[in-house]
């Protein structure tokens, strides 16, 4: 089969290699859809400890089941199935109690499991048994399928701040993942989405959303606007959907008091440390946390939620490449002319 093997840090050659082989234990997936996702780019650039070259990554998939041992019983042939990253080991503590994501071993696809930038993918025991592997109907698209698995890590940030009915949020960073969560925010309740955009081109797909309030955050106070636009209280909840030290200082600044900021975009090695008055904290009896990736029923809900057309991934889909261009799929995630940039791996 053909695939796109990463052989190198920042090199990435489409060749022929051996078809995946099943057993009786696991199942094979012909990939028709993958999405770029952002650490996709950084094991490109930076590797990760979890993946050797050479390998195949990619983890944001739809496609159909065309092989099935015969011990499977989660999947069927013929079925359309989405497939998430992260993968619990189903052992440690963490994930006996459904907090796989928080696993130490932190199995995942794309990264010790081979990925999906393959015309097929093996779905091993494991995969199976403990992870995100949601069937989907002929509703959704393969691309619309794919992208269950960042929504999945959207839905785990908005529960772990306690999303819910009449709470007003701000999402600072309008890329596929704010994009996302404005649907998914509204679905769960907020009666206020405020969002925040400094890109031209992202804050116009980001206004198909239809947030109550768009602030340009390159040429607007982003902490005065959400305090004008909360009564001077400040947003309950602020998500930063931006790799920015900047914007993760400015949300804390800007909560309300009782309220909760999530760091959801993760910053590079190379950044300052935050800088924060642990007064704002204490004075203001708010809360910081953090989220990343999800668990398999946050994948399931994802696609359940797709399905019904409470999120929409149309408007974020901006670029489809064939597997053969990957490094051009690459280039345009990279250039940020782009949102979601699909690949596929039959064309």
């Amino acid at each position: 089969m053909k695939a796109a093997v990463l052989e190198e840090l920042e090199r990435i050659v489409v060749k022929e290699i051996d078809d995946p082989q099943i057993d009786d234990d696991s199942a094979l997936l012909k990939v028709e859809s993958v999405s770029v996702c952002g650490s996709d780019i950084r094991i490109y650039h930076h590797g990760n400890p979890r993946l050797k070259p050479p390998a195949v990554i990619g983890h944001e998939t739809a496609g159909v089941i065309v092989k099935a041992g015969k011990n499977v019983t989660r999947v069927k042939e013929g079925q359309r199935v989405a497939v998430g990253a992260d993968v619990p080991c189903g052992l440690c503590k963490w994930c006996r109690e459904g907090l796989g994501n928080n696993c130490q071993i932190n199995y995942a696809i794309g990264y010790q499991i081979p990925g999906s930038f393959a015309e097929y993918m093996k779905l091993p025991r494991l995969v199976l048994e403990e992870g995100p592997v949601a069937a989907f109907s002929d509703r959704l698209t393969f691309d619309e399928a794919a992208l269950a698995e960042p929504l999945a890590c959207v839905l785990n940030g908005l529960e772990l701040v306690g999303m819910g009915l009449g709470k007003t949020i701000a999402i600072i960073g309008l890329g596929p993942i704010g994009c996302l969560m404005i649907d998914a925010a509204r679905a769960m309740g907020a009666t206020k989405i405020i969002a925040a955009e400094m890109n031209e081109m992202r804050m116009g797909i980001g206004k198909k959303y239809e947030a109550d309030v768009y602030i340009n955050s390159a040429n607007e106070n982003l902490v005065e606007r959400c305090r004008e636009e909360t009564d001077g209280e400040g947003p309950n909840i602020v998500m930063t959907t931006c790799p920015s030290v900047e914007v993760h200082e400015m949300a804390i600044e800007m909560v309300s008091h009782r309220g909760v900021v999530n760091l959801f975009g993760g910053l590079g090695k190379n950044v300052r440390p935050l800088s924060v008055l642990s007064n704002t904290i204490h004075y203001k009896e708010c809360f910081v946390t953090g989220s990343h990736g999800c668990v398999p029923r946050h994948h399931e809900l994802a696609v359940k939620m797709l399905e019904k057309g409470m999120v929409r991934t149309q408007p974020i889909i901006t670029h489809h490449f064939p597997l053969e261009e990957i490094n051009k799929a690459f280039e345009m995630m990279e250039s940020q002319q782009g949102m979601k940039i699909v690949v596929h791996p039959h064309g």
